[in-house]
């Protein structure tokens, strides 16, 4: 069974950067496109990183510029780098799993995490 583990959440000012993990377990991650998701409260479901098993990455203008995404296989894990966070992006942040390419439909992923909160405060 796959099993997808984010952490590194917190709460932070604005203007900090914070970075979150995703751990992949119980399945060939390196066969994997990967992406996050973020999700504020009353605000739908929001793509904000995809990259492909060769490291090609994807990044929506909304957070280009701030955000980064990479991947250690040999670690199993993905990152998201976050940077000049600001309090709009706070909201619980998802990893997910697919092997569909990466891109903003979340049916393109069979797997997700549980969520990691990242709370910016003013």
């Amino acid at each position: 069974q796959v099993r997808l583990v984010e952490s590194g959440g917190g709460l932070v000012q604005a203007g900090d950067s914070l970075r979150l993990s995703c751990v992949v377990s119980g399945g060939t991650f390196s066969g994997y496109a990967m992406g996050w998701f973020r999700r504020a409260p009353g605000k739908e479901r929001e793509y904000v990183a995809g990259i492909l098993w060769t490291g090609t990455t994807n990044i929506p203008d909304s957070v280009k510029g701030r955000f980064t995404i990479s991947r250690d296989n040999a670690k199993n894990t993905v990152y998201l780098q976050m940077n000049n966070l600001k309090p709009d992006d706070t909201a619980v942040y998802y990893c997910a799993a697919g092997r569909e390419g990466y891109g903003p439909n979340p049916l393109l992923y069979n797997y997700w995490g549980q969520g990691a909160q990242v709370t910016v405060s003013s």
